[in-house]
């Protein structure tokens, strides 16, 4: 009997899919590859059912006699192993990188005389109605949160941009490229507390109120999918911050980290320039505490920054503190230095991971940026943030064009600079189109 094989990336099946099953099972024995977690996140969208899963379901398809894990999205493994005599697909497969993923299987078939089969797509407007919905389950606070969590566990490193407006959310969201056969996407977006004031014009010192910016969380919640991730500053005062990490997680965030300092807040890569005062090792594990023991959701993460690398506390006084602080209960730390180099943050992570090889460290190289994320997780890094690039860039760029406007007293010269209407309004969805 002739060998067939196929690829199933999705986690829930439709028309289309039993449709190229079935076609399949007239050619001969069945075997699907099921796409593996990680590569279903990368390039199709983040899966809601789990592999073990989505593998169970569709070894109960009839016409389905095996089913194997796919680990790329490349075929080349599977069918080397499995030597089938056809590889089906819907037709769909001819452009963007599917195009690639074709071209290399139809190689490797050649090495034993097997065929590619083609099945015209399936499509129906109730398709479109389905993977709006589905779509907004991914959007769901909840999903957010298991998503990353399970980003997390799997090692991946976690790549985390700030976006401070849904116009620039949907830019962390939608930007994506492609490097050496592999999507690069952001995982997440950090709303950060520099970014939502500076935006409105005012004073990085916790002085825009927590209800102005959950309206920011709420924009940027309509219209993502990725986990989001709250910079909370010092989180207030003790008595205060059991109500406002409630608040955030009924806001959809994902994940909110605080600062271990008191006082006026200042940013911390003023240092010592400015009057800066950590908090006390007691006095902050109790805010952890609090903080934890307000949650409902077990999948919310509170991450604890600390600040002793940027206040000149030393070494030691930063791993006493992030030893405490995950015995209180913190999810992650968040280790930040000031220095041009990341050498102080290198030694921190291989020393913190010499008695802590579980907990998640979060790193900010805003000032170390000539740093790879492969030198980060080498050194027991488990997220990185890009804490203010877009809104940095975005300020010379609207000051270049309002010159040029001045200067050339029309708006000619500073439309050569600006983006195309038509490309920033397909950047955004219309219900019922996305």
């Amino acid at each position: 009997m002739k060998k067939v094989y196929l690829c199933i990336s999705t986690d829930i099946l439709q028309p289309g899919h039993v449709n190229v099953i079935k076609k399949a099972a007239e050619l001969g024995e069945v075997t699907v590859g099921v796409l593996c977690d990680e590569c279903v996140a990368l390039y199709e969208k983040y899966p809601i059912i789990p592999l073990v899963e989505r593998m169970k379901i569709i070894s109960e398809i009839k016409g389905v006699e095996h089913v194997v894990e796919q680990k790329s999205i490349y075929y080349d493994d599977n069918l080397l192993m499995l030597r089938p005599d056809y590889v089906i697909h819907g037709d769909n497969w001819n452009k963007g990188y599917q195009a690639e993923v074709k071209a290399c299987a139809a190689k490797v078939l050649e090495q034993w005389g097997g065929k590619i089969v083609e099945v015209p797509y399936y499509h129906t407007e109730n398709m479109d109605l389905f993977n709006k919905s589905m779509r907004d389950i991914r959007g769901l606070p909840e999903v957010r949160r298991q998503r990353l969590r399970h980003d997390i566990q799997m090692g991946n490193m976690i790549k985390i941009m700030a976006a401070h407006d849904g116009l620039s959310a949907l830019l962390v969201e939608k930007t994506s490229v492609r490097k050496n056969g592999k999507s690069r996407k952001f995982d997440g977006i950090w709303v950060s507390s520099l970014c939502d004031s500076t935006a409105m014009g005012k004073p990085d010192i916790e002085l825009v109120d927590l209800t102005s910016r959950i309206r920011i969380v709420e924009e940027i919640m309509e219209v993502t999918t990725k986990p989001i991730i709250f910079d909370g500053d010092t989180g207030g005062q003790i008595e205060h911050f059991a109500y406002n990490i409630r608040s955030l997680e009924r806001a959809g965030v994902s994940a909110v980290i605080i600062e271990d300092k008191i006082g006026l807040k200042r940013n911390s890569l003023l240092g010592n320039d400015v009057e800066q005062h950590q908090d006390s090792v007691e006095s902050f594990c109790k805010k952890i505490q609090v903080g934890k023991k307000a949650l409902s959701s077990s999948n919310f993460m509170l991450i604890a920054r600390i600040e002793s690398l940027i206040l000149d506390q030393g070494l030691q006084d930063a791993l006493k503190r992030a030893k405490a602080y995950v015995e209180a209960g913190a999810d992650g730390i968040m280790i930040h230095s000031r220095k041009k180099e990341p050498d102080e943050i290198f030694t921190f992570c291989d020393q913190f991971r010499m008695e802590d090889t579980n907990t998640p460290i979060v790193v900010v190289p805003t000032t170390f940026d000539s740093v790879y994320e492969e030198e980060l997780k080498q050194h027991g890094v488990n997220m990185v943030i890009y804490a203010n690039q877009m809104l940095r860039a975005a300020f010379p760029a609207m000051q270049n064009v309002a010159k040029l406007i001045l200067e050339n007293e029309r708006c000619l010269e500073a439309g050569e600079k600006c983006m195309p209407i038509k490309d920033i309004l397909s950047l955004i969805p219309v219900e019922g189109e996305r």
